[in-house]
């Protein structure tokens, strides 16, 4: 049994593991998808002390920092299910597996929002993404949409428009709610066509995509021909697991914590874009921040004799 098991994969959880190896805490940091929504971030100028790193460059130091460690223990493995023990918890892995620890840091952020129109299924891998970031490149030349309008969406936008013939920016509101760094950036590429107060209604493909419907005509069409879509349209917490073993939720399903980060669940603790704390502005900065203060509970909840 360790001290502390940490389930998720990134900024959070590897700078929680960072800080319980500093408390010589025994930690196993554990997740199925390494690097978590940090992986997605094609430019990152806002990590102190770093005037520009992309995203998965960040991630990998954070976990090469953390693994520096003797006391931590890394694994990749998706986790099925969380039980209360006698002495903490047991975590069940998919394939059988189970190990034990007598703390818990849920770190597993987030999950990207469907759009939940005809044709997302369908066409999902088949030029339906959910990373403009991650998957511009394999549409080099061509014509794309991003259907959003906050960060995740507008940054895409700048990001796909290095390599895409025409990126149609696709907003339901009048205005974009993105940092106004990456507006700016849109705005000065030629490009990118503003598609304003319009709603998709439908992905349209044979074998693949090759348009989006709206809710209203548009440059006299009602359609817009393409060849990929990239739906960023905001991200839901993923907190089955949290739910599951009794943590509470506040009404957008974010799990509930204190200034420490407990949750309502003696021994069990969050940090990240999965909380609702730090004002729920999901960045770096603030994942890292709850990462260490969730460390830093744990090491106290241990010592105080639990």
């Amino acid at each position: 049994m360790v001290d502390v098991i940490i389930i998720g994969l990134g900024c959070a959880g590897y700078t929680a593991a960072i800080y319980c190896a500093r408390y010589k805490l025994s930690t196993l940091i554990i997740g199925d998808k390494e690097g978590g929504t940090g992986m997605a971030a094609a430019e990152v100028g806002d990590w102190p002390g770093t005037q520009f790193i992309t995203g998965p460059e960040l991630m990998e130091n954070f976990k090469a920092h953390a693994l520096t460690f003797e006391s931590v223990t890394h694994k990749l493995a998706r986790v099925e299910e969380i039980t209360k023990t006698a002495d903490g918890f047991s975590v069940a892995l998919q394939g059988g597996e189970t190990v034990a620890g007598r703390t818990i840091i849920l770190t597993t952020g987030t999950k990207h929002r469907l759009l939940g129109v005809p044709g997302e299924k369908e066409f999902s891998g088949k030029g339906v993404t959910y990373c403009a970031t991650c998957d511009a490149f394999f549409f080099k030349g061509k014509d794309v949409a991003v259907i959003g309008g906050g960060d995740a969406a507008v940054e895409g936008a700048a990001i796909a428009a290095q390599v895409a013939r025409t990126v149609y920016l696709i907003h339901r509101r009048k205005e974009f709610r993105a940092e106004p760094y990456w507006v700016d950036r849109v705005r000065a590429r030629d490009n990118v066509r503003s598609v304003l107060e319009r709603q998709v209604v439908e992905i349209i493909g044979d074998k693949k995509v090759t348009g989006v419907r709206l809710d209203k005509p548009w440059d006299g069409s009602d359609t817009i021909t393409l060849d990929g879509v990239f739906v960023e349209i905001g991200a839901d917490p993923d907190s089955g697991l949290a739910k599951s073993v009794g943590c509470a939720l506040d009404e957008r399903g974010f799990v509930k914590v204190d200034a420490g980060m407990s949750t309502s669940v003696p021994g069990i603790f969050a940090a990240g874009d999965l909380t609702n704390a730090s004002n729920y502005f999901a960045q770096f900065v603030t994942a890292a921040g709850e990462g260490g203060v969730a460390a830093n509970s744990v090491f106290h909840y241990l010592h105080s004799g639990h």
